[in-house]
């Protein structure tokens, strides 16, 4: 496979890169898929993988075929089962030749999982890590094809794989994939779903910590969880006001031919840190 140079950007990073909540939508209910389409998600998953029973595995794979074709006003990509196994072959060959927004890859541990699915689909691909083995990989896979775009943990399945309880015992990985996708010239990673719907104050305050933490944007399981991800990741007006700011005086700076300097409450302004500043202008579209 064709490995891009360390800190290129993915062709398809810059789409992808926007997206605050991703909302998966089991692939045997088309009439969720429906009316997540009109929901306030930025984008779908529609899932073949955890949500679907082995016993409707082709049942969910014909449904998916079939509304990867369809138009949408959202993108729509699609989680598949593992491409190692019977399953995930069978939904490679299901969605092989469609127009696919994205493809996300789940317990990726091989640059093999990667080239069978690019053999058949040729999408941006969502590199899901859900043992130690992918952790410990994770920037060789994220080069290992120009058509990754975005990485996560299944921390559902990681918390499992390294026999762990403690929710922060979860950090070493959290930071090891932000790294990883930022080194690879990714934007950052989308972080794991919340399992609590029951607790949107949970899943606020998890999700704020995630985005300081070098996070973008969130996978969710039901529609109430979007909110709450949604704001996390949409610059507040005070925040889009001082990044403002910080650009204009770089341009102050700039032109009385300084590189750094002061600004009115004594804090040092360098580049590095109208870089941040640009970033949340970016995001503000």
């Amino acid at each position: 496979m064709n490995t891009p140079a360390p800190g290129a950007p993915s062709p398809a990073a810059p789409a992808a890169a926007a997206v605050r909540s991703w909302l998966y939508v089991p692939a045997v209910r088309p009439d969720l898929l429906e009316k997540a389409m009109r929901g306030d998600a930025d984008a779908v998953v529609l899932d073949l993988e955890d949500a679907v029973p082995g016993g409707r595995k082709g049942e969910a794979r014909a449904a998916a075929a079939e509304a990867v074709r369809a138009t949408w006003p959202k993108p729509l990509w699609v989680r598949v089962n593992d491409v190692r196994g019977a399953h995930g072959a069978a939904d490679l060959a299901a969605l092989a030749g469609a127009p696919v927004d994205g493809l996300r890859l789940p317990k990726c541990e091989s640059p093999e999982q990667i080239d069978a699915a690019l053999r058949l689909v040729d999408a941006p691909l969502h590199l899901l890590f859900e043992t130690a083995l992918g952790v410990e990989r994770a920037y060789e896979l994220a080069t290992a094809a120009p058509r990754v775009a975005l990485l996560s943990l299944g921390e559902a399945d990681l918390r499992a794989d390294l026999r762990i309880r403690a929710d922060g015992a979860l950090d070493w990985s959290r930071a090891r994939i932000v790294a990883a996708a930022r080194a690879a010239g990714l934007p950052g990673p989308v972080a794991s779903v919340w399992t609590d719907v029951a607790d949107p104050d949970g899943l606020a305050a998890s999700t704020e910590r995630a985005r300081d933490h070098g996070f973008f944007g969130r996978s969710v399981v039901h529609p109430r969880q979007i909110g709450p991800v949604n704001a996390a990741f949409t610059p507040a007006p005070d925040e889009i006001a001082g990044a403002r700011r910080l650009v204009e005086s770089l341009r102050e700076a700039a032109d009385a031919g300084s590189a750094a300097w002061l600004d009115d409450r004594g804090r040092l302004i360098d580049p590095a840190v109208v870089a941040q500043a640009r970033w949340i202008l970016d995001r503000t579209g």
